[in-house]
C-alpha cells in the first residue's frame, strides 16, 4: 500500500484545495470529514471496484450494440 501525505492547504467554496508533494489538486469539500480545517493531514484511500466497473462495461457494450446495429 502506498502511503502518501495530503495536506488541506485552503478552502475555496465548497472546494477544498488538497497539497500533495509539489503539487496541488481540489477535492470536494463534501467529501471531508465536517472538522476538517485549514493545515489538516489527511488520509486519502482508492480502491477499484472491479464489479461497478464489470457492469458499466456491460452497460456501454450493450449501448454500442444498439447504436452501430448492421
Amino acid at each position: 500500500m502506498v502511503r502518501a501525505i495530503f495536506i488541506i492547504d485552503r478552502f475555496e467554496g465548497d472546494w477544498a484545495v488538497i497539497e500533495f508533494e509539489k503539487t496541488t489538486f481540489n477535492l470536494p469539500r463534501v467529501l471531508l470529514p465536517s472538522a476538517a480545517r485549514e493545515g489538516d493531514v489527511v488520509r486519502i484511500s482508492i480502491t477499484l471496484d472491479k464489479k461497478a466497473t464489470a457492469e458499466r462495461r456491460e452497460r456501454i457494450e450493450k449501448l454500442m450494440d444498439e447504436l452501430f446495429e448492421d
